[in-house]
């Protein structure tokens, strides 16, 4: 069997849904991105292994590998992608639309096209030269919990000298990024009638005290900690959502609020869940066993990666691109616990991920794929 072209691999990529979701009943199994992978790259002679996660069923992890031994180049990206709204899109996002000289489709740069320019890259090289291990990873659920970037960081038989994450960077080299924290913070009162509050315990207003302490935290992040790379220098701390009660005329029994907070690489997520712990115990030493405090999805570390390494300075080489530091986060804090130089690298821009009409510029075809494949042929055929 042949490798298909570029744009039909895109467009097989981009027909195959594989929504993850924390609302389970809009996720979609990833099986179909996972076959359509793990046959292209069995026609390029790799070997595949194909596991299913533990979890909720249907999401499955790819990883396939050309030449022995260990080091060697993974080249690591996810297959599912963000949800979409309907209303808001001007094409089917279930099929590669060509206009305006853009690609577009969902998952086109978020970021299942990312493997039709490996596999492109290397059907493009000679197999009789190959002198390092090429490996493509395949994840589920990075949009959700990173489950599939998890399992694969305790694979015992795992061990790549590099690794590239595809996301979507214009092919600009990152080298550290952010990590990210939800956290639910929940208040329960006495709920009572509103015409004798000492009956009760306002849980809005013992949510009051929390915030009040919310924000001093958010104040000491931003002056206690800065890492320069960063254009938003500080971690940073965002109530995002909050809801309690249901009725003017009654004490609020209940109430809980969502926050966001983006520890820096040297910040710990341990450091930062102990210091909301902290303020959940000062309010309950008040209000005794009032405030608790959850995580809402499994915390994603900072990934904390060196301007130095070998990695980035071929990157660098060879895009003609500094390497920078992001705000967003990725898988590479897992990937990078196999012990290898990582950095995230891809074609498309990220401001294009989770939008409406979801695109890559067709004029970043060429040069994205000159510098995925002179990655891979520096890295492995010399």
């Amino acid at each position: 069997m042949s490798l298909p072209s570029f744009l039909s691999m895109y467009q097989q990529l981009i027909a195959a849904p594989s929504i993850s979701a924390m609302d389970e009943s809009l996720s979609m199994s990833n099986k179909g991105v996972i076959d359509l992978l793990a046959t292209w790259c069995t026609s390029l002679g790799f070997e595949c292994e194909i596991t299913e996660l533990s979890g909720p069923k249907g999401r499955f992890n790819l990883l396939a590998k050309r030449g022995q031994g260990d080091g060697g180049l993974m080249l690591a990206g996810h297959t599912d992608t963000v949800p979409f709204d309907d209303s808001r899109w001007n094409y089917n996002p279930f099929k590669l639309s060509e206009d305006n000289n853009k690609l577009y489709g969902l998952g086109s740069i978020d970021m299942k096209g990312f493997f039709a320019f490996v596999l492109q890259a290397i059907s493009e090289l000679d197999e009789n030269i190959q002198t390092q291990p090429i490996l493509i990873l395949a994840t589920a659920d990075e949009e959700t919990t990173m489950a599939g970037a998890q399992q694969v960081c305790q694979h015992k038989n795992l061990k790549p000298a590099r690794c590239i994450i595809g996301e979507p960077t214009d092919m600009t080299p990152v080298f550290t990024h952010k990590g990210h924290m939800s956290s639910a913070i929940r208040v329960v009162g006495r709920s009572g009638h509103s015409s004798d509050p000492e009956r009760g315990l306002n849980a809005i207003e013992v949510m009051h005290k929390v915030i009040a302490k919310l924000l001093t935290l958010k104040e000491q992040l931003k002056n206690k900690y800065a890492v320069e790379h960063f254009v938003i220098p500080y971690p940073t701390l965002n109530l995002g959502h909050i809801h309690g009660g249901d009725n003017a005329n009654r004490i609020c029994g209940c109430c809980e609020m969502h926050i966001d907070m983006r520890p820096l690489p040297g910040l710990s997520v341990q450091e930062l869940q102990m210091m909301l712990l902290k303020i959940a115990t000062e309010i309950n030493n008040q209000y005794p066993d009032s405030v608790s405090v959850m995580d809402m999805h499994e915390p994603i570390p900072a990934f904390t990666g060196s301007t130095d390494s070998a990695l980035v300075k071929l990157a660098e080489k060879i895009s003609g691109e500094q390497a920078v530091a992001v705000n967003y986060c990725t898988e590479a804090p897992f990937i990078q616990q196999l012990g290898c130089e990582t950095i995230v690298m891809g074609p498309g821009s990220i401001n294009q991920a989770h939008q409406p009409d979801e695109f890559l510029a067709m004029e970043k075809i060429k040069p994205s794929q000159h510098i995925i494949t002179e990655m891979i042929r520096t890295s492995c055929f010399s």
